[in-house]
């Protein structure tokens, strides 16, 4: 009989057993999987080589514009940003032509995420390209996450699971609006919503592996992604299990998938976006960079960090705190960190490893702080400008914070300043019935 607890299951006997950790070596030892990595192959080959496995996107690629930033001579729209004027370069120079051209006007880079898919974008896309595969492989039926009543988080799960014939059970924060719009409802159309209190929510942990086991009922079995990738890891090995045969024969398997999907499996997403990015005739190993995110639960964040380490890259990542303390968001780095760790030891340089230390972010306040969810006015008057001048949706609580920021080093730094656009623009549809004075734009 399978004992099932705390997202980890076992059999007592002779069986496969499964944990957090990929303590699993398919007949190879520990050591002699990392003496494979002892070699003189640079950094980039060898992340490269970590990153041959599944994705659910068919490429990492992604579109790059360069937003040329000038002073108006007359304040115009609200209170941020309004004495600034933009244009796009959608197609600029990038390569060997970023180190050979001087600035002439002051600049930032926009990496377009948002363009990667019509409902499933930016980090959320980044997040799910290693963790659909995943699932896949793993014969998972449902899938269990949660988020705000307006998550794009939630809605992304949702679409891709629908896509896969898969299917997604999601808990939403707070109470059902009258009216739904936005990503609440895009979560309605594709998943089985539930609304949860806020008390109850507090308790994330808790309440998904509850909600879990309700889902398995009495025959199915409930795991966490860690579970998932040490089980793959040993079968892609070569270690067959006809127990592992029988799981997939279970009714029903559900995956349990944290708030953002903020678990260490995610990140490798995001680490195969930066290993693009460092790519010759983008922006290269040797431009020095600093990368600029919103961040929401900091896992997109935390892999950019962990990605720039890991390739030896000269670049410096700073996200914008929006929904945490500056303590609760180092202690999210320090725990994904350390995850990773644990889960891709047997994968990556010692080396490489070495730096992968608490301190890869720069966590920094928003120019503006406030209550999270909350926007101001004269912000939604700021995108509406920005969208206008280049085409850029943005929204005022995530993006725009993170635009903020890119415009102010854009004026400022000699290195290249490079935002990533997050997505989550359906999240203004949202905005708009919850602050309606303030979309009252004439």
């Amino acid at each position: 009989m399978l004992k099932c607890t705390k997202f980890q299951w076992q059999q007592p006997r002779n069986g496969l057993i499964l944990s957090s950790a990929f303590n699993l070596h398919c007949g190879s030892s520990p050591n002699a999987l990392k003496e494979t990595s002892k070699s003189n192959l640079p950094k980039e080959e060898h992340v490269s080589r970590f990153l041959k496995r599944k994705w659910a996107l068919r490429s990492p690629d992604t579109k790059i514009n360069q937003i040329t930033i000038s002073k108006d001579d007359v304040q115009q729209g609200g209170e941020y940003l309004g004495n600034v004027s933009f244009l796009n370069n959608p197609q600029p120079s990038l390569g060997d032509h970023m180190t050979r051209n001087n600035r002439q006007q002051p600049s930032f880079y926009v990496v377009r995420d948002d363009l990667l898919h019509p409902l499933v974008n930016g980090n959320k896309a980044r997040k799910l390209d290693a963790l659909l595969p995943l699932l896949e492989d793993s014969s998972v039926t449902d899938v269990v996450t949660c988020g705000g009543c307006q998550s794009a988080h939630a809605a992304a799960v949702a679409v891709s699971c629908a896509e896969r014939g898969l299917k997604s059970h999601l808990l939403l924060r707070g109470e059902q609006p009258s009216t739904l719009t936005g990503y609440n409802l895009i979560s309605t159309l594709y998943g089985n919503v539930s609304y949860v209190p806020r008390s109850l929510y507090a308790r994330r942990e808790e309440m998904l592996l509850k909600h879990a086991h309700i889902v398995a009922g009495n025959d199915g079995l409930v795991f966490s992604l860690s579970d998932l990738e040490a089980s793959l890891f040993s079968h892609g090995c070569g270690e067959h299990s006809s127990h592992v045969d029988s799981l997939t024969k279970r009714s029903k398997k559900i995956a349990i998938i944290n708030e953002g999907a903020g678990d260490a499996a995610a990140l490798l997403g995001v680490v195969r976006l930066v290993e693009y990015l460092s790519r010759d005739h983008l922006f290269g190993i040797d431009q020095q960079l600093k990368i600029i995110i919103d961040a929401g639960t900091g896992t997109t964040a935390v892999g950019l960090g962990i990605g720039a380490v890991c390739l030896g890259l000269p670049w410096e990542v700073t996200a914008v705190m929006l929904a945490d303390t500056i303590d609760g968001y180092r202690k999210k780095e320090e725990s994904l960190i350390s995850e990773f760790r644990r889960c891709f030891t047997l994968h990556l340089d010692e080396q490489m490893l070495t730096g992968l230390e608490p301190g890869l972010v720069h966590w920094v306040e928003r120019s503006s702080p406030r209550k999270f969810g909350n926007i101001l006015k004269g912000e939604v008057e700021i995108c509406r400008k920005i969208a206008q001048e280049t085409g850029i949706l943005l929204d005022p609580v995530y993006t725009l914070a993170a635009w903020e920021l890119a415009t102010q080093l854009g004026q400022e730094e000699c290195a290249k300043v490079v935002m990533l656009h997050t997505g989550g623009t359906l999240g203004m549809f949202g905005l708009a019935q919850r602050y309606k004075s303030y979309f009252e734009i004439c």
